[in-house]
């Protein structure tokens, strides 16, 4: 086994000490899309039981706002108009402004049943 040159010593140590807040960034970063993925089906899924229950003559605000886990109640906002329901939310963030910014919506409509 050859020894390396003095220059080369440390390198690897060097390159970790580097590469793994790189590596939690990244991780940091995949996360947080997934996150705000998560919140874009909460929203259309919370939509569409808005528009379903304004369609069977029920409240649509309260029917959108049931179908959501509990960390995002306070983190919603639904308007309701006829069969229309619309649903916005923000995902939650490390960084605060991040979740005002990457926030997402959902709107869904249904006709009431005849009859």
């Amino acid at each position: 086994m050859t020894e390396r040159p003095a220059r080369e010593r440390g390198q690897a140590q060097i390159e970790l000490i580097a590469g793994v807040p790189i590596l939690l960034l990244a991780a940091l970063i995949a996360l947080q899309l997934l996150a705000v993925a998560y919140a874009q089906s909460l929203a259309d899924g919370a939509a569409e039981a808005g528009a379903i229950a304004a369609a069977d003559g029920r409240e649509s605000e309260e029917a959108a706002i049931a179908g959501l886990p509990g960390w995002a109640e306070s983190r919603v906002d639904v308007e309701a108009s006829g069969g229309e329901v619309s649903v916005e939310l923000a995902p939650p963030a490390l960084i605060p402004w991040l979740s005002d910014r990457l926030g997402v919506s959902s709107t869904a409509f249904a006709r009431p049943a005849d009859g």
